[in-house]
């Protein structure tokens, strides 16, 4: 598979005006429910209603979706308000009986990604269709293996491809329901342009409160559009009822969010610049987590000092964690002056998480 203009056509097609917006429930409840937020959808910047019909909860006893009814209820949804549907498939059952319903985007989820046995026979069942299809990437942060589901779906003769990026599982405690690793995402968009990018927000923050930064920071990194879950009622939501909004809070946010101007004498070097720094805002971030995790772990070894009566400064191990950190970053074009003043800061700052434990 190569890039090629030809990859974003569908999206170029529809002509927007501002980023894609794939909105609606998590899950499929009800009719009523699924026509209400409908109503209050159809005449903002939402160009597909998303709606949850079978739902793989991570345990069972959960509410695993209305099934195939709900797809009726999809079906009066656009010939009601004009908006066109989509929802999520994870077998060749759900495929045929989406077809059969005329749903418009079909999308594999982050569980079936990650089975190239899945991928393939939803791809076998979609072979040469115009629906469009997008793939969320595995729950495990592989890039080979998001675009390796990418590729059995190319492979298929199915042309109206693009990607969701929602995060990636950890069994870290973040602030994130799931990590995005946007790294990952800027690799698969630097190998394909051309494929439309989309962000999904709800999956990654798993809170509400942190979808409007969440979704800046993709359009900063030139994603193309957005699936944001949303509900009238998102507290009593019958799955994820933390990560979703109001239809009302949805259209501030597509009020609120910062697109960059195409239309600038430099818009191609302004668009360039702003993708760039948005990476190195990326990368900072992280760098500010990995040295709180690296300062929690000097906690702990203050603890373990402590309790053994052993000094907190330990010459040798100093001595060879620097030796060998100098090294290693001449090999990623860090000169031995920046790499010793960063250790020598990093390690000031141990010593002292260390010294306040032992004193306390």
């Amino acid at each position: 598979m190569e890039n090629s203009k030809q990859m974003r056509k569908w999206l170029d097609d529809m002509g927007l005006s501002h980023p894609l917006v794939i909105a609606g429930p998590c899950s499929a409840e009800t009719e009523q429910q699924v026509m209400a937020i409908a109503h209050q959808l159809k005449d903002t910047d939402v160009n597909y209603y998303r709606a949850g019909i079978w739902k793989p909860r991570t345990r069972p006893g959960n509410f695993e979706g209305v099934g195939a009814i709900g797809l009726k209820w999809l079906q009066k949804v656009k010939a009601e308000t004009g908006l066109k549907t989509a929802t999520e498939v994870a077998n060749k059952a759900h495929v045929d009986l989406a077809l059969e319903h005329d749903i418009d985007l079909l999308w594999i989820g982050a569980r079936s990604t990650v089975s190239p046995f899945i991928v393939q026979e939803i791809a076998d069942a979609l072979e040469g269709t115009d629906k469009i299809v997008l793939i969320k990437n595995p729950v495990n942060p592989d890039l080979s293996l998001w675009l390796g589901a990418v590729e059995r779906l190319y492979s298929a003769n199915i042309k109206n491809l693009g990607v969701i990026h929602r995060g990636f599982s950890t069994y870290q405690k973040t602030k994130y329901r799931n990590i995005p690793e946007w790294q990952l995402a800027i690799e698969l968009q630097t190998r394909f342009p051309d494929l439309p990018l989309i962000n999904d927000p709800s999956h990654i923050t798993g809170r509400r409160d942190l979808i409007f930064d969440v979704s800046q920071t993709a359009l900063d990194l030139n994603f193309d559009g957005l699936m944001i879950e949303t509900h009238t009622d998102p507290d009593n939501a019958w799955s994820d009822a933390a990560q979703q909004v109001t239809p009302e809070r949805l259209v501030q946010i597509m009020q609120d969010l910062r697109i960059r101007k195409e239309s600038d004498e430099e818009a191609e070097y302004n668009s360039k610049l702003s993708n760039l720094r948005a990476q190195i805002d990326v990368i900072d971030n992280q760098l500010i987590e990995i040295l709180g995790k690296r300062m929690q772990i000097s906690d702990a070894i203050g603890g373990l000092k402590k309790q053994r009566n052993v000094a907190v400064l330990q010459t040798g191990r100093w001595n060879a964690i620097l030796g060998s950190m100098i090294l290693e970053g001449e090999s990623h074009g860090l000169s031995e002056e920046f790499v010793l003043r960063m250790f020598k800061a990093i390690h000031q700052e141990s010593i002292n998480h260390q010294e306040k434990v032992i004193k306390s």
